[in-house]
Formats: C-alpha cells, sequence, structure tokens
C-alpha cells in the first residue's frame, strides 16, 4: 500500500491543523490518499486540546506579551507547546465501522507502533502507556490524539519532544505553581523527557524525521511517497483556516469539562 509522505516545517498553527483536519476530511471521502505528515510549527505556539478551555490551560497573558500564537486542535488531549524542536506528526487514514472513541485505547496503541518503531531504531526504550502518551521509564516523551472526520477520516496526533524549553512551557502552559521557580521546572522535567536527553546527543530534528518516518513503514508495512499538497487540497486548507481556525469561536470556545 502507498502513503504520501508530507514534510513541512515552521508552519502557522491555523495552517497546520486546517490541513490535517483537510487530510482527513478528505481522506474519508477517497478523494486524497492515506498520508503520514511530518512537520513543525513556528516556533512558538500552544495548542489546546479539542475539549479544553483556553482561559483554564494556557497562561493568556504571557502568551499576548510574547507573541505566542494559541489555537485548538480537533483532536483531544492536553495542552502543549509546539515549535522548532517538536515533532508534529498527523496521520490520515480511512476509518473502519469498528473505529470508534470506545476503541480509543486499542486505536492510539496500534497507530503509535510506528512512532514506537523510530524510537527503538534510535535508541530510545519508548513504549505505549495509559490511554494516550508514549514513555520512556514513566516519563512521557509523546501524547497522541485522535479525531474522526464526518466522512469517516480517522486523524492521530502525536507532539513528539526532540527537544523542550522546559522553564517556557511553564511559563505558557498553566500550572498549579504560583511561582515558576528552579524546583517546579525541575518538578516537570522528573515527569517529561526528550529524544536529545535520553540519547545525551545533539541529535537533529530531521535525522528524527527519518527515521519516525521508517517505523511508520515498517510498523505499517507501506510505501512512503513523498509528495505535496494538491492545488485542491491548498485551496481548502485555506478555506477551513478562514472559517475555522483563525476565528476565536473556534480557539476560545467554553466546553462543559471544568
Amino acid at each position: 500500500m502507498d502513503w504520501r509522505l508530507i514534510t513541512d516545517d515552521a508552519v502557522r498553527a491555523p495552517f497546520g491543523l486546517a490541513a490535517d483536519e483537510t487530510l482527513a476530511r478528505r481522506v474519508g471521502m477517497k478523494i486524497s490518499q492515506p498520508t503520514l505528515r511530518l512537520y513543525t510549527y513556528r516556533s512558538h505556539c500552544a495548542l489546546v486540546g479539542r475539549f479544553q478551555n483556553v482561559e483554564n490551560e494556557v497562561r493568556l497573558e504571557y502568551c499576548f506579551q510574547n507573541g505566542i500564537t494559541i489555537n485548538r486542535r480537533p483532536t483531544g488531549g492536553g495542552a502543549i507547546i509546539m515549535g522548532a524542536d517538536q515533532l508534529g506528526v498527523a496521520l490520515t487514514i480511512p476509518g473502519r465501522k469498528e473505529d470508534d472513541y470506545g476503541h480509543a485505547r486499542e486505536l492510539m496503541g496500534s497507530f503509535s507502533q510506528g512512532l514506537v518503531d523510530g524510537l527503538q531504531r534510535l535508541g530510545v526504550p519508548a513504549s505505549f502507556r495509559r490511554k494516550n502518551d508514549i514513555e520512556v521509564n514513566g516519563k512521557k516523551l509523546v501524547g497522541l490524539g485522535m479525531y474522526r472526520a464526518p466522512s469517516g477520516g480517522m486523524l492521530v496526533h502525536a507532539s513528539l519532544l526532540v527537544d523542550l524549553d522546559i522553564a517556557l512551557m511553564v511559563e505558557v502552559i498553566n500550572t498549579p505553581f504560583e511561582k515558576i521557580s528552579d524546583k517546579e521546572i525541575d518538578t516537570v522535567a522528573g515527569r517529561i523527557t526528550t529524544v536529545r536527553r535520553e540519547l545525551e546527543n545533539q541529535i537533529t530534528l530531521d535525522k528524527v524525521r527519518r527515521v519516525i518516518a521508517d517505523g511508520f513503514v515498517s510498523a505499517f508495512d507501506v510505501n512512503l511517497m513523498h509528495s505535496d499538497f494538491t492545488n485542491e487540497e491548498c485551496e481548502q486548507i485555506t478555506e477551513l483556516e478562514n472559517e475555522k481556525y483563525l476565528t476565536d469561536d473556534w480557539v476560545y470556545q467554553t466546553t462543559a469539562v471544568p
């Protein structure tokens, strides 16, 4: 089976999210090929999960003062920061009738296999844990989220920490800490790890990306064909950006989740 591989860097948050949702819609309609997208966001943006309230998860004043874009994913999961050192992974494939949210853990485990395979090739002893995390020795390295488009297309998001400015993260993401100090930063560092920390070297993001792509080839027995967005996809991405991801109604909507 052939999948497309799209790689792009320093994308704007509204574009990156609109592109992933557009591909999920089109793959479900069978007018776009199954696609693996490995990309980075422009440093830095804060992305909340589909069912989160921005005000609860992000330090708005800090983001506004420091030019950090805020947006909302179509997938679930927690708030994250993304930039040049965090690899965004988006897999869009046709869904099956049995692929509903009741089977989320099973689906996450299946889709995480490409990431786990690639990380293990690098020498990082990663494994899928809990509902939507990939961990190394109990520390979180990858967070995953899932979305099913009305067309039936499946989107699985992952954020892979090649590196992370933890001091910045605790300034951007709401934490229980009233005052940010070295102790609080050490506390967060004890729960999160990165590829560079595990390997103890400055491996490039491009090398990580290549190995992750190989991991998906192995895990799913597919051929990856380097490609780009079609003109029609670009038009639909722009349309969805303007209708959804560039609007406050989407980004700052509130949910019943406390």
